[in-house]
């Protein structure tokens, strides 16, 4: 009888402790926690942008129902191209086609050079610039809210479609995390589910829950099986692209004119089918001031014109004098003095299109050279202009290559000039071509990584250059090249010295060497044979088209291989049907 008593008391301790560790358990993972916690309403505001809580070390300030952002937030979360003068205490923003200027506690502030008077400036506080983002939420294309109740600050892109959803019932609650378990974070009872202030913007979706944000910018997470999605929210429709200035049918083909002294030589050309817009080589910034040289032809404009040629005039930098290059792209002042030049001379002389060509800059001012196009973009496109910047191929040295931001320049312009050619520059210790084609199929590629092919000029060499080969002291062998050679100059040097030239399958080149009073001379041709192989590469890759340095290199047979491949033929397999194709 005691043993039964004491075998009872165990299996009752034992259920009971079951029950215990059950209720432990149900209460520890499957028990809703009905704790409420409260998100907002401390002191310092909170910005949400979507549904994302956005955490930075200076947090919105909301001052007489004004929002203002720090600088910092602005640009990593909404415009990483927002630019700051310390020196002017100026802020700059620019979009596609407005630049739109603020001074640190200056009501006035400018679009496109044409005053407006701010309800609230940009300010500093504490050493941290803020600005007033709804004055530049319609540049922005977003949309400023500000819930009281949470002091939260939230940010909604004008062009992202959004799934808004309701609480299917009292019931519903909104928590921290993808739990149960989780605290709530919004309750829903005793209000109107179909209000305003039940309305949740849905975000990620999970297995069983859904990520929202509520009218009070809380963001939480709601079961699926307690929000019904009702609607999709759209700001407004993106607007339509500006259109350009009309471009024939076909690949484009530009070609650089080289115009640094005054001549009238164009007049005796006749209309080449093979092009379609001329870059005459006009303007060049004179000193550090920003001041430009201007060499146009207003005769030559109209010549273009009446041929049926665009005209995109180039603009170029000291390429001799980096340290004057820098100052200018650091100063606002004097980015925009250029740029008021050039647009006054565009309009002056009817031009089609602005082409940029700076080179040698320092790799440590590629944002303020990204910043330079920026401002000058939107307002050239205000003229109707087409904007073009050249760049060099990826990979190169710091002042070369690495101070392009081409990522960044490709979706600023309407075009960039990639100047596939240099390979073996005039200095270069060892002779070499001037584009060999496997040269120029990679740097392509490379680039494409960067910049859309839709936007992409490719650029074709049309020089050739003539190296001398000689044995130094040190029996080394030596190279040195003088002036790059036309096409027709560099056929008759062959000529006269009864050379041969031999196909090179690697450079898609014809390679010339001879021998005179003991020196080799070598060249590797750029001709209509090498153009036909690099052109085609605008439909192998779908490019916008070819950009070529330039006219007073080329020969007729030359504009015969535009004509072919950029506007006649339709695609690369065409081509290679072709029996032309072959060398």
């Amino acid at each position: 009888m005691k043993k039964d008593i004491i075998l009872f008391f165990v299996i009752l301790i034992f259920v009971v402790g079951c029950a215990c560790a059950a209720a432990y358990f149900y209460k520890l993972y499957f028990m809703p926690n009905e704790t409420v916690i409260a998100v907002g309403g401390d002191a310092d505001a909170l910005l949400v942008i979507e549904g994302d809580l956005i955490l930075e070390q200076h947090p919105p300030v909301v001052k007489d129902g004004q929002v203002l952002l720090p600088f910092d937030t602005v640009k990593t979360h909404i415009d990483r191209y927002i630019w700051w003068d310390e020196t002017l205490k100026k802020v700059t923003v620019t979009t596609k086609d407005r630049v739109i200027r603020m001074e640190t506690e200056n009501l006035n502030a400018y679009i496109n050079e044409e005053p407006i008077e701010l309800k609230f400036p940009a300010t500093e506080i504490e050493g941290v610039i803020y600005l007033p983002i709804d004055f530049l939420a319609e540049f922005y294309k977003i949309r400023i809210q500000y819930a009281e109740s949470t002091n939260i600050v939230m940010i909604d892109r004008m062009e992202t479609i959004r799934r808004v959803g309701y609480p299917v019932s009292t019931e519903a609650v909104v928590r921290q995390g993808r739990h149960i378990r989780y605290p709530i974070v919004k309750q829903f009872s005793g209000q109107d589910l179909n209000n305003d202030s039940s309305k949740m913007y849905v975000y990620d979706e999970y297995d069983e829950w859904y990520k929202v944000r509520t009218a009070e910018g809380i963001i939480g997470y709601i079961s699926k099986k307690d929000i019904v999605i009702k609607e999709y929210e759209l700001g407004l429709i993106p607007e339509t692209i500006k259109k350009k200035p009309v471009l024939p049918s076909g690949k484009i083909s530009l070609v650089w004119d080289q115009m640094y002294s005054p001549t009238k030589s164009y007049l005796e050309r006749n209309k080449k089918e093979g092009i379609d817009i001329l870059s005459p080589t006009w303007f060049q910034v004179a000193n550090v001031n920003g001041d430009l040289i201007n060499r146009t032809d207003p005769q030559y404009v109209e010549w273009a014109h009446e041929n049926g040629y665009q005209v995109w005039v180039l603009v170029a930098n000291d390429f001799n004098n980096i340290e004057d290059t820098s100052r200018i792209l650091n100063d606002e002042q004097k980015r925009e003095h250029i740029i008021k030049q050039l647009l006054a001379f565009a309009a002056l002389y009817q031009f089609d299109g602005i082409n940029i060509d700076f080179e040698n800059m320092f790799k440590s001012d590629k944002d303020a050279f990204t910043q330079f196009m920026r401002e000058l973009a939107p307002m050239a496109r205000e003229q109707n202009l087409i904007v073009s910047v050249d760049v060099t191929v990826p990979g190169g040295s710091d002042t070369w290559s690495k101070c392009y931001d081409r990522k960044a320049l490709g979706e600023t312009v309407d075009y960039v000039c990639l100047m596939t050619y240099d390979q073996t520059w005039a200095g270069s210790p060892v002779a070499g071509s001037t584009a060999q084609l496997d040269w120029v199929e990679e740097n392509l590629k490379k680039t494409l990584m960067e910049v859309p092919a839709e936007k992409l000029l490719m650029g074709i060499p049309l020089y050739t250059r003539l190296w001398t080969e000689y044995i130094d002291e040190s029996g080394k062998v030596r190279a040195e090249t003088g002036k790059a050679l036309s096409m027709e100059a560099a056929a008759r040097l062959i000529e006269e010295n009864g050379a041969q030239p031999v196909w090179d399958e690697k450079s898609g080149q014809y390679v010339v060497a001879f021998e005179k009073d003991n020196v080799t001379y070598k060249m590797w041709l750029e001709d209509e044979h090498s153009v036909n192989y690099k052109s085609i590469l605008a439909h192998k890759y779908n490019l916008a088209g070819t950009s070529a340095w330039s006219h007073n290199f080329a020969n007729e047979k030359v504009w015969d291989v535009f004509a072919e491949n950029l506007k006649k033929i339709a695609h690369y397999e065409e081509w290679k049907g072709k029996s032309f194709a072959a060398k």
